[in-house]
């Protein structure tokens, strides 16, 4: 992996440059202090990732960002700063991760760590499966159970990046149950705990693969090969449990349909 350092603090850029070169195998290829320089030197040269802090002359690290995500390809950003308050809108511009100021070594080890593997997972060849599982058959009571009956054949590492405090977390897709929408926020809930995503149901589930993760009801999307059994519910609709969760997941009147049909039932 090819990493540029954007940091106007020399004994920040040198402390950075040493905690990579210590716990990984990225090279630095160069280290720079200005965002219009930056621009200028990614005219010129691709890099697989960049360590960017927020505060630097010119042009500063979220407008950078912004400009960086225009790419048709994007390098990783990490984003090292000193100011809490900007995680939000690293979340936004999808960011790998956001470090804190001053560097904890064993946190910028962990990060390093699982930026190779990232990287490795996101260069390796895509291998297609599909899986053709029998239809779901009816219990002897109300529920009926069934498995997910859809190609799931595209890019089994997807990743998401979810907030919790300052931190970015970078989650498999296939390790959310279900999201759900709670006034202008959105609520995650995954094998690793809950997340509060600032960010409406509708932009969330966009970010999501299509073909795995349906928007059964406005509040609602829920990961289909994490759903355990199907109850039918009044009006013809349904209610969703999953797998790990005692929680209830519900599908519309107007969804049930698409449902039905995608679920082969």
């Amino acid at each position: 992996m090819r990493a540029l350092i954007v940091e106007d603090e020399i004994l920040a850029s040198e402390e950075l440059n040493y905690l990579i070169q210590e716990h990984s195998q990225i090279e630095v290829v160069d280290r720079l202090e200005d965002g219009l320089d930056v621009l200028k030197f990614l005219q010129e040269q691709e890099v697989d990732v960049i360590f960017l802090d927020i505060n630097i002359p010119s042009l500063d690290g979220m407008m950078l960002a912004h400009h960086i995500g225009k790419f048709a390809t994007k390098p990783y950003i990490v984003f090292t700063t000193a100011y809490k308050e900007h995680a939000a809108e690293a979340f936004e511009l999808e960011a790998f991760d956001y470090i804190l100021k001053p560097y904890d070594e064993k946190r910028i080890a962990a990060m390093l760590h699982k930026l190779e593997l990232a990287f490795k997972r996101d260069h390796a060849p895509v291998e297609q499966h599909v899986e053709d599982g029998p239809a779901p058959t009816t219990a002897d009571g109300p529920a009926a159970h069934g498995e997910l009956l859809r190609d799931t054949n595209s890019h089994t590492d997807r990743r998401i990046n979810l907030l919790r405090n300052d931190n970015i977390i970078v989650t498999d897709t296939a390790d959310i149950y279900y999201a759900e929408a709670q006034e202008k926020v959105t609520k995650v809930y995954t094998k690793n705990g809950e997340f509060t995503m600032p960010v409406s149901i509708s932009d969330f589930h966009s970010r999501l693969p299509q073909d795995t993760f349906f928007r059964c009801h406005r509040s609602y999307v829920v990961n289909l090969s994490q759903i355990r059994e199907i109850v039918p519910w009044f009006n013809n609709t349904y209610l969703l449990r999953l797998r790990d969760l005692e929680a209830e997941v519900p599908v519309s009147r107007g969804k049930v349909k698409e449902f039905r049909q995608l679920m082969r039932i």
